[in-house]
């Protein structure tokens, strides 16, 4: 605890010292970066520490004046969350000092500092928190820093419009929890944790109640499907390290909270479970389908986010599902995949998010269709953002596979020892999984081939130049670890196996015995992932010097040029509607109308925007603000109305009260 306690000290000096620095901004940017990467490093440490030992501390204070104690338990789940959350918070503050100008006049770099150590010091007491009034303090604290970073490029009127929505998913969720917290401890006469294990004893009303309380209130910030509409907006309005901060980190810290407090419940009815699971999958399906028509780079890998978060939902899921009817290897595999998914979107998503930012202020552009030929430009960032977008489709030998073939593993083990309609449904969702797969292999192929290959689109795409290596460096030490971990899982696995522990209660052993993750899984990967290189390297178009360059016919055009390339749209059209994907999310199309013999110039636009949010929560609140419209007249604004209000409520009240009497 003294390491961690260490941590979160640098973390709050790297807050106070930018502030104190607002006139020196290039100062308040190295002091917030310093102390933001030297806290990591601590508390990386400290995780890893606690992952290899298994061991659990505790730390309490009674607060006298508060009549509540501050209590902090660090134990492997914890650890578990803290590492990728310290791994981000480190790498983010390296590249936000070569990303960031600190004379922009976008934001104030002092400011920006502070929120950003804010926010990782909320986050960490987040997970640590052993008490609900510290966790909800501490959550609190993480929704506000989080939404200055966001709106850091205030100017932006879409900036400022993407910031309300979050803030306002993020308190609907917060008021639900508050509930939760309000409710247990009430019924446990303590907000201490270590007092929720009377929970286990409630009636099943009343648990799932509490389950659905949880399940929206964090499912909120995690962006479930449903409830993700904030998350396609924020992402792409934050700096690309605050994106891969909250993608990679902090949405995480709701899988936490929903995983600690289902310890404290009892087992739920097989129905929660599947609900679960049709979240899961259905967001993962949604998300990766709008991920594909998206012409942001930044807000595809938004919706990739949410159709990731429905990746480690549905492994979530599928254990509660196995352990609740009997079916405890289905369930083992569930959780692991569903666990090592969580630090596998974290280091592939920051890669993406970093690379993202990378190729923006290179190019000054976010638009696919604008990009290409960066491969050439930017070898080492492409070469990177390719790994990472190989890891996100799964493909072997990379973190990505690994995870979801646990996945798939547990829906096959659970499809073969069900029987009746759950039989079905099981291989309803491997076929799911599976379309899923496709469309991710669709949209990533469709930025390697737009963004990385081909030619420049626009003038300052064709000047882009390698970035600087404090931006290159973290992205270089996620590539690693994705490499890492799809090359010995069994490393991995063994690091989460107490985090697994804690979540069964001593029930499940990870590794698990028969995955094929030893010493030969390892040989053979290096030996494809060295095949692989070598393929590319000979098939490279430096080394083809023998053969001499042939232009392949362009339509009766004498020269190629870039206009006659695929665009984003296009691109993704042919999967689009072949997969049902417009039937089920139809875009917004102008079309042009060509007329004349020597027609003008035209433009064809293509928007797609989320039907989650555009049909059905936005018409939901424009009839509610109609419906508050009709009470406006009420609000007459003479003191004498308003003490008439206050005098006929009062007097209804005592009513009641004396009625009940």
């Amino acid at each position: 605890m003294g390491l961690l306690f260490s941590a979160l000290s640098c973390l709050i000096v790297g807050a106070l010292l930018p502030l104190l620095s607002l006139k020196k901004p290039r100062l308040a940017q190295q002091l917030g970066m310093i102390s933001a990467v030297t806290g990591s490093v601590i508390g990386c440490t400290t995780s890893l520490s606690v992952l290899i030992s298994t061991t659990t501390f505790d730390f309490a204070i009674p607060w006298e004046t508060a009549g509540v104690t501050l209590s902090f338990n660090l134990d492997p789940l914890a650890a578990f969350f803290m590492l990728p959350l310290f791994l981000l918070v480190g790498g983010g503050a390296i590249y936000g000092s070569g990303y960031l100008d600190p004379l922009s006049k976008d934001g104030n770099s002092g400011f920006h500092w502070f929120f950003y150590n804010l926010l990782a010091l909320s986050m960490i007491v987040v997970v640590i928190a052993a008490n609900g009034l510290i966790f909800l303090l501490a959550w609190e604290m993480m929704s506000i820093s989080s939404f200055f970073l966001v709106t850091y490029s205030f100017r932006n009127p879409d900036t400022l419009k993407a910031g309300r929505l979050y803030l306002i998913a993020t308190h609907v969720g917060g008021a639900l929890l508050f509930v939760f917290f309000l409710e247990a401890g009430r019924i446990c006469g303590t907000l201490d944790f270590a007092g929720f294990t009377t929970l286990s004893g409630i009636s099943t009303p009343r648990s799932i109640f509490f389950f659905l309380l949880i399940l929206i209130g964090f499912g909120a910030k995690a962006g479930l499907f449903p409830l993700h509409v904030w998350l396609p907006d924020a992402h792409p309005a934050a700096p690309s390290h605050v994106s891969a901060l909250m993608s990679g980190v902090m949405i995480k810290t709701a899988i936490y909270g929903l995983l600690r407090m289902l310890t404290f419940l009892p087992p739920l009815p097989a129905w929660c479970s599947i609900l679960v699971i049709t979240l899961g999958i259905g967001g993962a399906i949604f998300g990766i389908a709008m991920a594909m028509l998206q012409k942001d780079l930044k807000r595809t890998l938004a919706f990739s986010t949410v159709e990731n978060i429905g990746l480690i939902f549905l492994g979530i899921g599928l254990w509660l599902y196995g352990t609740s009817t009997g079916h405890p290897v289905a369930a083992a595999l569930a959780l692991a995949g569903g666990m090592l998914h969580i630090w596998n979107h974290a280091l592939f998503k920051g890669i993406l998010f970093f690379g993202a930012g990378a190729i923006q202020h290179a190019t000054g552009t976010r638009t696919i269709s604008h990009l290409g030929g960066l491969l050439r430009r930017m070898p080492i960032a492409s070469s990177l953002i390719i790994l990472a977008s190989c890891a996100i489709s799964a493909l072997p030998p990379l973190n990505g596979f690994i995870s979801e073939w646990l996945l798939l593993m547990s829906i096959l083990s659970l499809g073969q020892t069900t029987i009746g309609a759950y039989a079905l449904f099981f291989l309803l969702l491997t076929a799911l999984l599976a379309l899923v797969g496709g469309l991710v292999a669709v949209t990533f192929s469709r930025l390697i081939g737009l963004i990385q290959l081909g030619e420049p689109r626009q003038p300052r795409t064709a000047r882009a130049e390698e970035p600087v290596f404090s931006i290159l460096a973290p992205m270089l030490l996620l590539g690693l670890l994705c490499l890492g971990i799809g090359l010995l899982p069994g490393v991995a696995l063994k690091l989460l196996s107490g985090a697994a522990r804690i979540l069964t209660g001593g029930g499940t052993s990870l590794p698990l015995p028969g995955l094929p993750f030893g010493p030969l899984w390892s040989i053979s990967g290096s030996f494809l992932l060295l095949f692989f290189i070598a393929l590319l390297t000979k098939i490279s178009p430096r080394n083809s010097r023998t053969r001499k360059p042939v232009s392949t016919w362009g339509c009766a055009f004498s020269k190629p040029n870039p206009r006659m390339s695929y665009t984003a749209g296009g691109y993704s059209q042919l999967a689009a509607d072949s997969l049902l994907c417009t039937a089920m999310l139809p875009t917004n199309t102008g079309n042009p109308v060509v007329q004349g013999i020597f027609a003008t110039a035209t433009k064809f636009r293509q928007i797609s925007r989320d039907p989650i949010l555009q049909r059905g929560l936005v018409p939901i609140f424009r009839q509610t603000a109609q419906w508050a419209y009709l009470f406006r007249k009420l609000q007459a604004g003479k003191l004498n109305i308003y003490l008439l209000y206050m005098f006929l409520t009062t007097t209804l009240l005592l009513g009641w009260v004396m009625w009940l009497g």
